[in-house]
């Protein structure tokens, strides 16, 4: 687990929360300089805990009326690579995950209608390889959300006080500093 400050994740939060947050807000809000919050933000980066900015569309206002869940069996990881690559170059599946229990895998796809998701599955079971699949339809959607759930504290969940462990020489390019208003 990476080890986060307080600091960290109160701004993963808030990005979270809105990705179009200025680092001027980000700043006032955990009470750091605009450099120390930009610092802060490329290091998470780099750590590959933030992967990337990106905006969050309504499916449905885009004309793709349908969510459904297909579980896929496959005869056997040789086909994998092909698998794979398929679902990259097949928009409409949205999230693919390898899976135990029934199936190798879990495709979230989007369809515009039922007529286009018939065909999005005669197109998926004939992929080499696919030896069947079951598809459920979403009839409605609870919660649906983007959102990584974040320590909330103690040693054993990675998160660390602010400079609680030694500071390396590195950590110093920007020193962060509180103001008041």
């Amino acid at each position: 687990m990476p080890h986060l400050d307080r600091i960290d994740i109160q701004l993963l939060a808030l990005l979270q929360e809105n990705g179009r947050i200025s680092q001027h807000d980000l700043a006032k809000a955990v009470g750091l300089s605009a450099p120390a919050v930009a610092e802060r933000l490329r290091k998470l980066e780099d750590r590959g805990i933030i992967k990337r900015f990106t905006a969050l569309l309504d499916a449905k206002r885009l004309g793709w009326d349908i969510t459904a869940f297909i579980f896929v069996g496959m005869a056997g990881s040789r086909y994998y690579p092909e698998f794979v690559a398929r679902v990259e170059e097949t928009p409409q599946v949205v999230e693919c995950h390898s899976v135990t229990g029934q199936g190798s895998h879990l495709l979230k796809i989007r369809a515009e209608n039922t007529g286009a998701l018939e065909s999005l599955l005669a197109e998926i079971q004939a992929w080499p390889g696919v030896q069947w699949t079951t598809t459920s339809i979403v009839l409605s959607t609870v919660k649906e959300s983007s959102s990584t759930p974040l320590p909330q504290g103690g040693s054993e969940s990675g998160v660390r006080e602010a400079y609680e462990e030694p500071i390396a020489a590195a950590d110093l390019l920007h020193v962060p500093f509180r103001h008041h208003s």
